[in-house]
């Protein structure tokens, strides 16, 4: 890790070697069950390492044509693309570049699987379905969730469909450990068991949490490869996100000023809002490097975006001096589900993209400013 003042704030460093750590895991996975995992876009999108991505994993999940554009261009392997809807002006160009479809309903199916093989035969096709067995921790993130728009339930299944699908697909974890899988394929063998072995292959989705401390990867093989012995060795693919960059990177920001109201106010030169909007969303409290909880330490500051957003707030954190105007402060674990969110609300600059590569040398792949703001108005 390397907090020189070379380089400019607000920036997301990702650390070549602790995604490299987390690669091995998901190879280890991959070599030991027989499973597939390709990497979920929508968790992490940092093309700049696709190169070292590709080497360890078969390729990428996206969720519409612009990241299956990004998939075919930047890694070139093996591409899954799924919509919740995909649109007529679009599907084409989807059916071109992706290796499989996943469609969300039979409506879908029956409206565009038969176009999308005339113009790609080799394309394999896929369903999304509901298990309606889900135990994620937070109801916003719970695909499974009653009435949910992701995938189709048993009950609305539509068996026609079947002579044309290579594959069935589900998504009904989150940042969870292989026990909720369990869970979750036990409801989706009874629910849709009769089906699976017509089948080529099984998506179990994302969410599963494999390179955080503590999750059992040696359950998660014997899970996978007893599935695959009892459904006859069928392929089996896993699209995990934030496994993938899990612990792997931070933000780096500065200190602007320090106000008083009541307490020490620092203001920074990144946003909650607009550059860490799931630690609003989620709610969760992001980690501060060499900071505590608010008074475990000699001095505590409320730390707040650079935004007119009256919530615009990381928390409150202590440290062990007084903060500085221009110190730099570190927000752990901000590679995944961040900069690909991240906006230019209130026309604040995005994050530079950054990784430290393995010999200490820092590439800055992306620095943004006006016209990005800009190009995204009229």
């Amino acid at each position: 890790m390397i907090v020189e003042n070379h380089f400019k704030t607000p920036i997301y460093i990702c650390e070549e070697q602790l995604l490299e750590s987390n690669l091995k895991i998901l190879e280890h996975v991959e070599k030991k069950s027989g499973a597939k995992i390709i990497l979920a876009l929508k968790g992490f999108a940092m093309w700049s390492t696709f190169d070292l991505v590709g080497k360890y994993l078969y390729g990428c999940s996206a969720s519409g044509l612009h990241e299956a554009l990004l998939a075919r261009e930047k890694m070139d392997r093996e591409v899954h693309t799924y919509s919740p809807a995909f649109k007529d002006d679009e599907i084409e160009e989807i059916a071109k570049i992706s290796d499989h479809i996943v469609f969300n309903s039979p409506s879908q199916f029956h409206r565009f699987a038969l176009h999308v093989k005339s113009i790609n035969p080799d394309i394999s096709i896929s369903l999304r379905i509901n298990p309606e067995c889900s135990s994620s921790p937070v109801e916003l993130y719970n695909p499974c969730a009653l009435h949910s728009r992701l995938g189709t339930t048993l009950a609305n299944f539509d068996e026609s469909l079947l002579k044309e699908l290579d594959g069935l697909t589900f998504h009904a974890l989150c940042e969870e450990n292989v026990d909720a899988l369990e869970k979750v394929l036990e409801a989706f063998e009874e629910k849709f068991g009769r089906y699976i072995d017509k089948m080529r292959y099984v998506n179990f989705g994302g969410g599963h949490h494999i390179t955080k401390k503590g999750y059992d990867v040696d359950r998660l093989i014997e899970v996978i490869t007893a599935f695959k012995k009892r459904h006859n060795n069928i392929d089996v693919y896993l699209e995990p996100g934030e496994a993938v960059a899990w612990q792997s990177g931070y933000l780096v920001t500065s200190v602007l000023d320090i106000v008083q109201n009541g307490m020490n106010i620092a203001i920074l030169d990144t946003s909650a809002e607009a550059h860490m909007p799931d630690t609003l969303a989620m709610p969760y409290r992001a980690k501060v490097r060499d900071a505590g909880e608010p008074q475990e330490r000699a001095y505590t500051y409320r730390l707040g975006g650079n935004s007119c957003l009256a919530g615009d707030i990381m928390g409150d954190y202590s440290f062990d001096k007084p903060l500085e105007i221009g110190d730099r402060l570190i927000f752990e674990d901000q590679i995944h589900y961040t900069f690909v969110k991240s906006t230019t609300f209130n026309g604040i600059k995005l994050p530079s993209l950054a990784v430290l590569k393995k010999d200490g040398s820092l590439h800055v792949s992306h620095e943004f400013g006006y016209e990005d703001y800009k190009n995204r108005l009229s």
